[in-house]
């Protein structure tokens, strides 16, 4: 793998439009089947850090790295010397002479895993910051591109934290023609106003349009209806009685008929009687099992175009 190019996936913002939607598109092709001979990480060593708890995302890359030739080494959050005070640069400069590619989820800063990214020999993926998950989105973007056959036009409504895979969202399907993104989230979980300023940006642009209320009154018509847990994975909230101002936004029977043919979308896990009623995380309208079937999908998309081994695609998805 010595000659073969390094791309970095540490937020959306680093995919030019036609990036994206090449992965996204490969994604699904992985998912229709096709690809499936295709070893771009054959005899590359992707080495995996997960400092928080992961099932999907973890699962998803070692899986995809494995299917697309390569080989493994598993890091848990006490495994390495950064523990003992050694630093991101040091520990990245040793890596890279190493591993050919970084799946990092930190739960930290984008800073840290730019640090990780500084070298020029290993591809590194945010499996998910503080501030991003920026591979749940192209998760999610696959998921619509397969359910919908279409990604532009779709119309999405998020209930819930304003969170990394908000984030995420926010900036990945604002770069489609004709989308909405109906945030509403509780008054002081909201979206960062980077991500919104950077959305809208993207909207101006391309044609998507994200909007963020902090009610959940007057429920847009959608064809998507999208919540994450409550509690986010290695954060913490502040205000012990925070559960008061998340209530109202439990998506139920009654959210889902303000889309009556709108499909149900959870980032998982997922915590029937809280973020999400068991009537609709496991009714007929549900995706979410498909979704976290697509994060295998998009893994190895993404592994495939960090390495330098497909081209990126035009924007048709």
């Amino acid at each position: 793998m010595s000659g073969s190019q390094r791309r970095h996936l540490i937020s959306i913002e680093d995919l030019g439009i036609e990036e994206m939607h090449g992965i996204v598109r490969r994604g699904a092709e992985f998912a229709a089947g096709r690809g499936e001979d295709a070893r771009p990480l054959h005899e590359a060593v992707v080495g995996t850090l997960f400092r928080k708890t992961s099932t999907r995302t973890r699962t998803a890359f070692s899986a995809g790295a494995l299917r697309l030739g390569g080989r493994l080494i598993t890091y848990g959050a006490g495994d390495l010397q950064e523990n003992t005070g050694e630093t991101v640069e040091d520990t990245a400069a040793v890596l890279s002479r190493m591993l050919d590619v970084l799946v990092a989820r930190t739960a930290g800063s984008e800073a840290e895993l730019r640090a990780f990214a500084a070298q020029g020999r290993m591809a590194v993926i945010n499996a998910m910051s503080a501030a991003e998950h920026p591979t749940q989105a192209l998760t999610d973007l696959t998921t619509l591109l397969r359910r919908f056959g279409r990604i532009d036009g779709l119309r999405v409504l998020y209930l819930g934290e304003g969170n990394n895979t908000a984030s995420a969202l926010t900036l990945a399907l604002s770069r489609y023609p004709g989308t909405e993104l109906h945030l509403r989230t509780p008054q002081g979980y909201g979206v960062d106003p980077y991500y919104l300023d950077r959305a809208a940006e993207y909207g101006a642009a391309g044609g998507g349009l994200v909007s963020q209320r902090h009610d959940p009154d007057d429920l847009p018509e959608v064809d998507v209806v999208y919540t994450t847990r409550w509690q986010t994975t290695g954060t913490s909230k502040a205000d012990p009685d925070w559960r008061r101002a998340f209530e109202p936004f439990r998506v139920d029977k009654a959210v889902m008929e303000a889309g009556p043919d709108a499909l149900f979308m959870h980032d998982l896990p997922a915590h029937r009687g809280d973020e999400v009623s068991a009537e609709v995380l496991d009714g007929p309208a549900s995706i979410a099992f498909e979704q976290a079937e697509n994060k295998y999908h998009s893994a190895r998309a993404v592994l495939e175009w960090c390495v330098g081994g497909a081209p990126a695609g035009d924007a048709d998805a």
